[in-house]
Parts: structure tokens; C-alpha cells; sequence
């Protein structure tokens, strides 16, 4: 399906783009109207909210989209795009996050192109780009990771690539609708992952995984130092859960590469006074993760204070525990 050169709707896909909310507020409009300003106009943007109290689904709803309603207790990264997918008309599902921006008209566009190219490639994702308040850390992190040269991942790049080769962000991410039902969904319930879950799924499938670096969205963090201590906690606990895709974990670049490259980048920008901040950062990232992947020999309180999704981890505990008495087991 080549899209339209005048970049309007007509001959491209139909596209439906979903975006989870929590109490997102007037950056909802926001979001909602860059949207509508695409060249590549979405067939309609669906909002599924997770009980906000801030009147995000009236916004949305003044917006004209449509709105899917879930208790907050009822939330999982995997489950609740799953929900939102199920009501989507779309040939093609874009995920965003509620805190991301389209950075230019033609992001979606940009988005789907190398889909509509290659009929192999089964989902794509966007270039982030720090905000212009964000910190010198994150944006040398932002930078590493969505880097301006684009690629196609394949299976072949495993043995290069490692975990690298799954990689994916439903910050803002496209995926074939077809290949997204083939190959059942997001897993659910999970505590962080889905995407690179499913684009594991993807690349052993023997699919493609693209990244559109021209398709840019501005996207940004200020995680404090506890906060990044849980994020990679629960990162830890989804990937030990996983073991299709822990088993490449110790393949090809690892965190201390990334860290490694930022300090370089503070030497040479002569910000060395970043470097203990950098340090401690990163400690807390790679203790978070290690206790995160053994996080069976844990108590359940214990990680359900570590963890930063806590309804999640709830849902995500039981499940477990289920699991090692040999009942069901968690999907993906």
C-alpha cells in the first residue's frame, strides 16, 4: 500500500493510533491536534483512560476521539493496548504515550514508511528527542539510544545485536494489524516490555523490525534516582519472566557500552562534573535490574514496594505464583 505522495489520506493505510491516559490534561488536546495535523491523517485516534480525575476523558471526548474507560486496578502495559487494538478499525496500530509529540507533520508519515516499502517489516518505531527542559544526562541517553541513522533489525542481527535486536518503543510505534493478531498481541499481564516482547515475537518470526529515525517525537524523562531504581526493577522482573527473549540478554552491547559512551561525551563537552551523577545513576539502574531478575527469591511485599507499577505488580505476582504451582503461565 504506497502512501499518497501528496502525504494525505487516499491510497495509504488506515491508521488508528491508541494512547493509554492517566490524568493527562491539556497536553492531551495537545497531542490530539498535532495528530490531526499529520500529513498522513489518522482514521481515528482512540483513547482508552484508566479512570482519570482530571477530566482527561471529557478533553478527549471535546476532541472528538473516541474514549474506552478502565479501572485503574485494571491497567497492564500489555492488556490495555491489547483492549484499546480490539476496538480499532486500522490496518495499521500506532501506540503513543500520552507525554509524547509529534516533533514535525510528517512524523507519521516517516512512521510508516519503511512498512509500506518492505511488506517483511512488521512494525516501526520513532526517534525520541529530548524536550528542551531535559537534563544533560538524559539527553546524551536519549541520544545514544535513538541514534539520527535508521535500520531494519532482522534475525540475522542477533548474533551481532543481541537484545538489541528486539528493541522497541510504544512511545510511539506502528504496527501491522495482520501481524499484530497472527502472532496473539502484547503479553498480559507485564510490568514493562510489551513492545520489545512483541517485536521478538516479530523478529524470530523471521519479520523485520524497523526504527524511522526521521520520524521524530519529543519524548523525555527526569526519573529521579529511586525512580530509576524501580523502572529497572520491574525491567528486570519482565525480562526474567520472558525466557525467549532473556536467553539473548548477554548478547551483543550491554548497559556499561551506554555508559561508557556518555562518559566520553561528558569528557569531551568538558561536563565531567556530571560523571558522579552519572555513576550513581547507573548503579541504581543495574541494582534495580539484578534484584528485578531475581526477584523470586524476594518477598512479594518487598517487590511490590520496589516495583513502580504496584497494581501492576499485583496482577503480575499472582500470575507467577500460579505459574510455579503449575498452573497457567503468563502468555508471551
Amino acid at each position: 500500500m504506497p502512501i499518497d505522495a501528496t502525504g494525505r489520506t487516499g491510497t495509504g493505510p488506515a491508521v488508528s493510533v491508541i494512547i493509554p491516559t492517566l490524568h493527562a490534561g491539556e497536553t492531551l488536546r495537545r497531542l490530539i491536534g498535532a495528530l490531526r495535523e499529520q500529513t498522513l491523517a489518522p482514521r481515528e485516534i482512540l483513547v482508552i483512560d484508566s479512570d482519570s480525575t482530571d477530566g482527561t476523558p471529557d478533553i478527549a471526548r471535546e476532541c472528538g476521539v473516541r474514549v474506552i474507560g478502565i479501572d485503574r486496578k485494571d491497567f497492564d502495559h500489555g492488556g490495555t493496548r491489547n483492549l484499546a487494538a480490539s476496538y480499532a478499525v486500522g490496518e495499521v496500530l500506532v501506540f503513543m504515550t500520552q507525554d509524547a509529540m509529534p516533533d514535525h507533520p510528517e512524523m507519521l508519515e516517516r512512521l510508516m514508511a519503511p512498512m509500506m516499502a518492505d511488506g517483511r517489516i512488521a512494525c516501526s518505531y520513532a526517534r525520541q528527542v529530548p524536550r528542551a527542559e531535559a537534563g544533560v544526562l538524559e539527553r546524551l541517553t536519549r541520544a545514544h539510544l535513538y541514534p539520527e541513522r535508521p535500520e531494519v533489525k532482522w534475525k540475522s542481527d542477533l548474533s551481532r545485536l543481541g537484545l538489541r535486536t528486539f528493541f522497541c518503543s510504544n512511545v510511539c510505534a506502528a504496527y501491522r494489524r495482520d501481524v499484530f493478531e497472527q502472532l496473539g498481541r502484547f503479553p498480559s499481564p507485564v510490568l514493562f516490555n510489551e513492545d520489545l516482547f512483541f517485536a521478538a515475537k516479530c523478529v524470530l518470526a523471521d519479520y523485520g523490525v524497523a526504527y524511522a529515525s526521521d520520524a521524530r517525537v519529543v519524548h523525555s524523562h527526569n526519573y529521579t534516582i529511586g525512580q530509576q531504581f524501580r523502572r529497572y526493577f520491574d525491567n528486570g522482573v519482565s525480562m526474567r519472566g520472558n525466557d525467549m527473549v532473556y536467553a539473548w540478554s548477554g548478547v551483543g552491547r550491554s548497559g556499561s557500552g551506554m555508559v561508557l559512551t556518555v562518559a566520553r561525551e561528558l569528557i569531551r563537552m568538558r561536563r565531567m562534573r556530571y560523571i558522579p551523577r552519572l555513576l550513581v545513576e547507573s548503579a541504581a539502574k543495574f541494582a534495580g535490574y539484578q534484584l528485578g531478575k531475581r526477584h523470586r527469591l524476594l518477598p512479594a511485599a518487598l517487590c511490590r514496594r520496589f516495583s513502580m507499577h504496584r497494581g501492576i505488580w499485583d496482577r503480575y505476582y499472582l500470575d507467577r505464583a500460579r505459574a510455579d504451582a503449575g498452573g497457567e503461565t503468563l502468555r508471551g
